[in-house]
């Protein structure tokens, strides 16, 4: 899918919420679709929310590609994509998904603290798909940290998610990796691409 044909089926633009736990690199995630958003031509707008971010709490980011976009917020029921790094936090971000929106999941569970202490139960599998299918029938699954623990870089699930979004997008991976190449260390380069890739082919091997 070229540009035009993103735009054309996105005519009032591309509303993306991304959501994960303190140390997932959602914000990293977050500002690699703003710049590549800007690379693609399109105006973007960007907002965090991240108060408890470093003691493992929820993090939240709002990205909107658009003609002319003029507040970052996204509002109940107007996200088109959510791109969640853990598994409850897809379950509390699923209400700002729009009716035709899609949901990409990292399948992995970080146990919050009242789980943890006895004082409430973690959603099985089953019941986190039933909630979600309530309000999107498109949503994908990615073991991201799985597959960043087998390349030999657990940081990377991030891009994992990245590189299968990518594909659900049709954009082309080479303009993806370069926005990726310039937000992080030299060092980290090889492995943040074998996660993308990992990713990406995650979902092109998915029967249609």
């Amino acid at each position: 899918m070229d540009i035009k044909q993103l735009k054309n089926k996105y005519p009032e633009g591309i509303n993306f919420l991304l959501t994960g736990v303190g140390g997932q690199g959602t914000i990293l995630a977050s500002n690699v679709l703003a710049d590549l958003g800007m690379a693609l031509g399109f105006d973007v707008k960007k907002a965090e929310i991240h108060g408890m971010s470093q003691r493992g709490g929820n993090v939240i980011s709002y990205i909107r590609w658009g003609e002319h976009v003029y507040s970052p917020i996204i509002t109940k029921g107007e996200a088109d994509i959510i791109l969640a790094f853990e598994k409850l936090e897809a379950l509390r971000s699923i209400e700002q998904i729009s009716p035709d929106g899609m949901i990409l999941i990292n399948d992995y569970a970080i146990v919050p603290v009242t789980v943890s202490s006895g004082l409430s139960v973690y959603p099985d599998d089953e019941n986190i798909q039933e909630s979600l299918q309530k309000f999107t029938s498109n949503t994908y699954w990615v073991k991201g940290q799985d597959i960043a623990e087998e390349i030999g870089y657990p940081k990377a699930s991030n891009v994992v998610l990245l590189g299968a979004l990518t594909a659900l997008l049709a954009i082309d991976p080479k303009e993806v990796l370069k926005v990726i190449a310039a937000r992080i260390s030299q060092k980290y380069i090889s492995f943040n691409e074998q996660a993308f890739d990992s990713g990406y082919k995650t979902i092109q091997k998915r029967p249609d």
